[in-house]
């Protein structure tokens, strides 16, 4: 649970911020601003400081560019070029998310409480859009190269999603 201080100030007109410092999260607020509205704004920041705060916890957690390295060695024959993969808490419909001219990929932060097998499909599924940014026939011959690739899409099917757009790949 977040402690949360509030520092009000005459100085400061509009604007509310906060930051995160262990358990405490500081707030510095208008001092005229009405306490209903104030709490609104608490805890949106609240909520956007938590996922900030799980992104950093799970990045550093996890070495998710040492699991690519070793995914585009194994499946790829280290034909995969990446400059950035890190989960992001910002996705809750997608698995992960390419984007192809900064050759970036981006992991659901949801992956992380899924067995590893699953986490390192989507991993291999939007390295193979790093190659084809589509979802053809190449593409799933490539993303099929994965040995539990069917077990993973079953798995995520279950979940709740299919895989049936081609919104995880971005220009």
């Amino acid at each position: 649970m977040i402690e949360i201080k509030i520092r009000r100030s005459d100085r400061r007109k509009r604007t509310v911020s906060a930051r995160l410092v262990g358990g405490t999260m500081f707030v510095n607020a208008p001092a005229d601003i009405p306490e209903p509205r104030l709490q609104e704004i608490i805890e949106q920041l609240k909520r956007r400081l938590e996922k900030r705060k799980l992104k950093r916890e799970l990045n550093q957690k996890e070495n998710l560019m040492a699991i690519y390295q070793k995914l585009n060695a194994q499946y790829f024959n280290n034909a995969i070029p990446v400059r950035s993969i890190e989960y992001s808490t910002e996705q809750s419909k997608k698995w992960g998310v390419c984007n192809i001219k900064n050759r970036s990929i981006r992991i659901s932060h949801r992956l992380s409480a899924m067995p590893e097998w699953v986490r390192d499909y989507v991993i291999v599924h939007e390295m193979a859009h790093l190659v084809f940014p589509n979802h053809s026939e190449k593409f799933w011959q490539l993303v099929n190269r994965y040995k539990l690739a069917e077990r993973a899409r079953g798995y995520l099917i279950a979940k709740g999603y299919e895989d049936t757009n081609e919104s995880d790949v971005e220009d």
